[in-house]
């Protein structure tokens, strides 16, 4: 059974990962087991890294692309809550006028 813990990997660290893979023509499952990480993790990284060049497959969206899509998902939340609470000082008032 896989721990709870999650170790995080620096960006340089994830950098020269996928550099290895790139230079050495070793695969990436390969390159993991040397370093001693998971060959998901080193995949994964591997493949953004495709999508931040423009290598990747298409519709991939690149970390900034991705980064964009957080902050505006975000940002839609955070305006249909305040839209809701208008609707409802909307109908308050509204009530409230009747009388």
């Amino acid at each position: 059974m896989g721990s709870k813990y999650t170790k995080r990997y620096t960006e340089e660290f994830k950098r020269d990962a996928i550099a290895l893979v790139d230079s050495s023509g070793k695969t990436a499952t390969a390159v993991a087991r040397e370093l001693g990480i998971s060959s998901e993790s080193l995949r994964g990284w591997y493949r953004r890294a495709k999508a931040d060049r423009g290598e990747g497959a298409p519709g991939k969206l690149t970390t900034a692309e991705r980064e964009e899509l957080k902050r505006l998902r975000r940002q839609n939340a955070e305006q249909a809550k305040t839209i809701e609470v208008l609707r409802k000082a909307a109908v308050f008032f509204a009530k409230g006028s009747d009388r």
